[in-house]
């Protein structure tokens, strides 16, 4: 089988496909034959970043081609997506049980990848928050996939007022169409009125902006990867708080709570109330050129390799 993989960290160019054998799945291990697999920002700061290569995990979709010893909720031939934490972009993949899902009948596997990780990161950011009847909710990395179905999921638990911020003006309209009543670019002077919750996709630099635009008592979620310091004292002077969250802290020590809201996740899609974004379909032989899209922020939804 084909897969991707990295020996130096560095530019989207490092990556290369290579021949490997494929894997036998252990105790209570789906072998997915995979039609989809997600490309996300921590996938691709790895690639740059890390301290040393390892390989790529994601969320995968496709087709259950053998299943381990102890495998009792899952068949093969059935249409499953979920979280791979090795190898997620070759054309077989390993995904543990408990991490799976089964795909409806309606949707596809690229609709699978675009909506159930990044809804789940979307859904459990927003939560996090403590969102309060009315509340005010600024989205920022509002173009990206998770930002897309942020956006909606403020717009449809009922926020008085949903504001996207975003690197581009190009992106403005295209937010806009996704339910956000305002549009602040990151290089604006000032972003607007103050909100009650902002739900950060972005870090670094942007922290310092994104707590000023906090109202009394508002409260910052951090989800990105991208890390950053923020300002004590911004805190303070608005009596407000930071939260940090990381969704694969519900995964694996609340499963309940994660199977359920996944459930959720598919009925909100079913009845069109998320409807995921997808900004590119593009062949797994060429995952730099996903990478390289990712990493420029000129992505509008989810960028999708299909092997």
């Amino acid at each position: 089988m084909r897969r991707v993989r990295y020996e130096v960290t560095g530019d989207p160019e490092v990556l290369f496909v290579e021949e490997a054998s494929v894997p036998d799945p252990g105790p209570g291990e789906l072998l997915v034959r995979n039609e989809a697999v997600g490309v996300t920002l921590p996938a691709v700061r790895k690639v740059r970043e890390a301290a040393e290569p390892g390989p790529l995990g994601g969320e995968v979709a496709g087709v259950v081609a053998a299943v381990g010893e102890g495998v009792a909720g899952f068949s093969v031939g059935d249409r499953v997506t979920g979280l791979c934490f090795s190898h997620a972009y070759a054309e077989l993949t390993l995904v543990h049980e408990a991490m799976a899902s089964r795909i409806p009948d309606r949707a596809s596997a690229v609709d699978a990848v675009a909506l159930v990780r990044s809804g789940l990161v979307a859904r459990g950011a927003y939560e996090a928050g403590r969102p309060r009847p009315g509340d005010s909710v600024m989205v920022t990395a509002a173009a990206s996939a998770v930002g897309t179905l942020a956006l909606q999921y403020a717009r449809a638990c009922g926020a008085s007022r949903v504001v996207a911020a975003v690197g581009s003006a190009e992106k403005a309209e295209f937010v806009r169409a996704l339910g956000a009543d305002e549009v602040v670019l990151y290089e604006d002077e000032s972003w607007g009125e103050p909100v009650d919750v902002v739900l950060d996709g972005v870090g670094g630099e942007l922290l310092g902006p994104a707590v000023r635009a906090l109202a009394p008592g508002g409260r910052l979620v951090a989800f990105s990867s991208g890390g950053g310091t923020i300002d004590a004292y911004e805190l303070l002077v608005r009596g407000a708080s930071a939260i940090g969250f990381q969704m694969a802290a519900i995964a694996r020590g609340e499963p309940e709570l994660y199977a359920r809201w996944r459930d959720e996740l598919w009925d909100l899609h079913r009845d069109g109330t998320l409807r995921p974004r997808v900004c590119a379909e593009i062949p797994l032989a060429e995952a730099a050129r996903a990478h390289e899209l990712v990493e420029s922020r000129r992505n509008m939804g989810k960028v999708v390799l299909v092997p």
